[in-house]
């Protein structure tokens, strides 16, 4: 079943509503009925059961049944920075780091990537990013939404990134093979991509002398988008949720 994003200010302590679209569809596509259960989540960590009392395409109105801490949730705290690309690629950037647990997203300039035109585009690209990540939450059954940062400059990044012990520079021209992180102070953990450009290499040494570490994706050159994708996967792998998932299996 179906996650559902419930706002703080329509949800009590043994009640709750939906409206808007997402009504809509549990009318109308999932056609649920009064008495049918529904699964819902405030955003932040916390998971609800609740059964339907009254239903319409505008409003759906909860009993709620059960609450508790979400299980879907990474134990990583994992920042993606990732620099600016063109806009639907962004959009697939963060359809994908939600499936992957990834807790904040920032996107950056830097000397290679796209710029946005003006603020009034930025702040409507900012709502759009939300927008998206709201939608993969309900797909994925996430429970804590992906943060959605403002655009940063590339010193800004690297300030922000101080508070990590674990910081990834993922750049096509490292000769280090990616590998086991060691351990660090606590378990938070930072992934710089660069643009489709590349960054240049006085941004990487930056990052370098700024305590990351500059690592290599393979021998083959990976779309920014892809590498973005494919570094988050790894690092949630190896410190995040994803390797006890894997080994239980095999």
């Amino acid at each position: 079943m179906q996650k559902f994003l419930i706002n703080t200010e329509a949800l009590s302590t043994d009640k709750a509503v939906i409206h808007g679209q997402d009504a809509k569809h549990i009318c109308k596509v999932l056609r649920l009925k009064p008495k049918d259960t529904i699964s819902m989540t405030n955003g932040h960590g916390t998971d609800f059961t609740g059964s339907i009392d009254k239903i319409s395409p505008e409003c759906v109105e909860i009993s709620i049944l059960s609450e508790k801490k979400s299980l879907t949730e990474s134990n990583l705290d994992l920042t993606l920075c990732t620099a600016m690309l063109k806009h639907n690629k962004m959009d697939e950037i963060i359809k994908q780091i939600t499936q992957l647990g990834v807790t904040r997203w920032i996107p950056f300039y830097c000397k290679r990537s796209i710029p946005l035109s003006g603020p009034n585009k930025e702040k409507k690209h900012i709502e759009r990013w939300q927008t998206i990540a709201r939608e993969s939450l309900k797909q994925c059954r996430r429970s804590c939404l992906v943060e959605i940062m403002p655009p940063m400059d590339f010193e800004q990044v690297l300030s922000f990134s101080k508070s990590c012990s674990h910081r990834f520079a993922f750049w096509e021209a490292s000769d280090r093979p990616f590998g086991g992180p060691a351990p660090g102070e606590n378990n938070k953990a930072v992934v710089l991509i660069g643009p489709e450009g590349g960054f240049e290499e006085e941004e990487v040494r930056s990052a370098v002398e700024s305590g990351f570490i500059s690592y290599s994706l393979g021998p083959r050159i990976l779309r920014a988008e892809t590498a973005a994708v494919c570094a988050c996967g790894l690092i949630q792998y190896l410190l995040g949720d994803m390797g006890g998932c894997l080994k239980q299996y095999s």
